[in-house]
């Protein structure tokens, strides 16, 4: 028997296939925001590097081949075939692994979450880099444009690029969901552009196709020594921003980000390495005939045919300033994630979408990037003295990410070390001599995003040692709440009407805040519920999983509330939602311990980590805020505590 369809009406397979259209649309605007910008000054810093007393042919050959297979290796074979396999019930990034590697050890190996720390705290060295880096480098195509040229100065570039940037940091409060939709469009648009450009100039000069042998990149290393270790640094631009891959899964899935590096970004950029090889081939040989050396230019632009040139830098800024924008939202989930996992302190975190959770925005930490932004412009001047910082961040993120996984595959996976060792180990292996070339060029700048990294990485392990300490005083100084709730049953302590909800973080001690209320308020409520909010390795807990509770007697309630590490909580709701915590209608009253530290050189930790966790935990954020309970519904208890 036919049936019918209704015109216009899609099939599943239909919708399925616009869903997946969609998604691939929008992975190329996020997730290959960062690296479809590296043409612009990744191959013309690593011919700078390898330009000794001019570029020679060989060179121009040897240092695309290692650009191209540099591609292949670190992409197409280790995050596109391999590490995007590793997810966190389809998320992604070195948070992710973290989790997945702590679920696999049972929290058991401290090295995990000081792994997870390294790379979150190398991440936001990159997070500053990227934006500085991009943004300036599409603004410099200006000087290729001869109409412009003249009337541009060194000082007017970097204002343009500052207004860019402060505009960019400006608007993150109102939220980007409203332009978001552009960012899809805009790249794709961006990457037939530098695919088009760079076939154009390869169909002049196709001996530039044999660039594919890694003979030549593999020749070129053997006789260039130390300079061409300082190239491989530079080689690496080409995959700065291959991290996201991976971190943006949740957002996408993982077919379509390998649908869209597959169909769009992989050829479009291989096409116009290959466009500015053969540029640069076709330049040496105009200088060789006029008896001159070949000087390192920038090839991204000046191949590109003067009646598009202006358009091209036009359409490179917006490719920029939505790589930036990429880089930013992915330092906002990346910071949520963290505090959800104990590494930082609560912040202020702003939903600026109704419809989509993951619209995020946390002022601290944007305005801290927007300063550390025009700290690295005022400081380098240009993209060429800021591409040798930009490396090392990355490449030590990678190497993290890499450790992770062979936890992942090793102990979660169950595969036999020796095979663990026999996948993983080429692919560090390349982390490896990619992060040992880089460090090379700490003195050129890369010192910036070692010092950024060991900063904030500081900062994590203090604040988890701060809190490990508390956790162990607040053990020692309590009661077991199975031995006080009998007592309180025998005795005569006053009832007050309502509910009473006691945060704690550990279930089986009585709350510090409910024996403060005991001790100076001498009454307790009529139903009193112990509440632990805990953070899953997952990242989404179904909502008819996250309340669980056990019944202590008729007036005490243990519950536990638990959340995965991408999710923000919303205690109330989640308290009641399913009915079997009635509320009362004598109201409901959160009570949470909130101590006043202080720094003590006798105690705890050394006198100066002390200090300083004391200051962090003073400034972070209000957790009954975090948590979205009504201020008018709190009653927060505590003392003073040495640290």
């Amino acid at each position: 028997m036919l049936t019918s369809r209704a015109p216009g009406q899609d099939t599943p397979n239909a919708s399925r296939r616009n869903q997946t259209a969609i998604l691939t649309l929008g992975a190329i605007g996020v997730v290959y925001g960062d690296i479809g910008t590296s043409p612009l000054y990744a191959y013309r810093e690593a011919l700078t590097q390898a330009a000794g007393g001019g570029i020679s042919q060989a060179e121009i050959f040897g240092v695309l081949s290692l650009a191209l297979w540099t591609l292949i290796l670190v992409v197409t074979v280790k995050y596109i075939s391999f590490l995007m396999r590793a997810d966190n019930h389809g998320e992604g990034g070195v948070l992710s692994l973290m989790a997945l590697a702590q679920r696999a050890t049972q929290g058991k190996w401290a090295i995990v979450t000081l792994l997870g720390a390294i790379g979150a705290a190398l991440f936001y060295g990159d997070a500053i880099l990227t934006p500085a880096l991009s943004v300036l480098s599409a603004v410099e195509g200006l000087k290729s444009v001869p109409a412009v040229a003249p009337y541009l100065s060194h000082e007017l570039i970097l204002t343009l690029a500052i207004g860019l940037l402060v505009g960019l940091f400006a608007i993150q409060s109102s939220g980007t969901a409203a332009v978001a939709v552009w960012f899809g469009p805009i790249c794709a648009i961006w990457f037939v552009a530098i695919g088009t450009v760079g076939l154009i100039n390869t169909l002049s000069t196709p001996e530039i196709f044999s660039a594919i042998n890694p003979a030549y990149g593999i020749e070129f290393l053997l006789t260039h020594g130390k300079v061409g270790l300082l190239v491989m640094g530079a080689v690496f631009l080409t995959v700065t921003g291959a991290e996201a891959l991976t971190a943006d899964m949740g957002h996408f899935g993982r077919f379509p980000i390998q649908l869209g590096w597959y169909l769009l970004v992989f050829p479009a950029l291989t096409l116009n390495y290959f466009g500015q090889g053969a540029f640069a081939l076709n330049q040496f040989e105009v200088a060789a005939s006029q008896g001159q050396s070949l000087q390192a230019s920038d090839w991204f632009f000046l191949m590109t045919p003067e009646w598009f040139r202006l358009a091209m830098v036009g359409l490179a800024t917006l490719a920029t300033i939505i790589a930036s924008q990429a880089v930013i939202t992915g330092a906002f989930s990346l910071t949520q994630q963290a505090i959800s996992l104990g590494l930082l302190p609560r912040l202020t975190i702003r939903q600026t979408s109704a419809s989509q959770s993951g619209q995020i925005y946390l002022p601290a930490i944007n305005w801290l990037l927007a300063l550390g932004v025009l700290i690295l412009i005022l400081s380098f001047q240009t993209s060429s003295k800021m591409a040798a910082a930009y490396g090392i961040a990355v490449t030590g993120t990678m190497v993290v990410t890499t450790l992770l996984a062979f936890v992942v595959v090793w102990k979660l996976w169950r595969w036999s070390v020796f095979t663990s060792i026999i996948v993983v180990g080429p692919l560090l292996a390349l982390d490896l001599f990619f992060f040992g070339a880089n460090i090379l060029r700490v003195i050129e700048g890369g010192w910036v995003p070692l010092a950024v990294g060991l900063l904030i990485a500081g900062l994590i392990g203090i604040w988890v040692r701060g809190r490990a300490f508390l956790a162990v005083q607040a053990t020692r100084e309590t009661v077991k709440i199975v031995d006080l709730v009998p007592n309180l049953a025998k005795s005569a302590t006053p009832i007050a009407q309502g509910t009473a909800v006691f945060l704690t973080a550990d279930p089986e001690n009585a709350p510090p805040a409910l024996l403060h209320n005991l001790k100076h308020n001498q009454v307790l409520h009529n139903e009193n519920i112990l509440l632990t909010v805990r953070t899953s390795t997952q990242p989404h807990v179904p909502p008819a999983e996250r309340l669980s509770m056990e019944r202590l007697n008729d007036r005490f309630l243990r519950a536990t509330l638990c959340y995965g590490y991408m999710e923000s909580p919303d205690v109330p709701t989640d308290l009641h939602r399913d009915g079997r915590i009635p509320i009362h209608p004598k109201g409901i009253s959160f009570f949470v311990s909130r101590n006043s530290l202080a720094p003590s050189a006798e105690v705890g930790l050394p006198l100066w980590q002390a200090i300083i966790y004391s200051f962090l935990h003073r400034n972070a954020a209000d957790p009954t805020a975090f948590f979205q309970i009504p201020p008018d519904r709190v009653v927060e208890l505590g003392s003073r505590v040495r640290v």
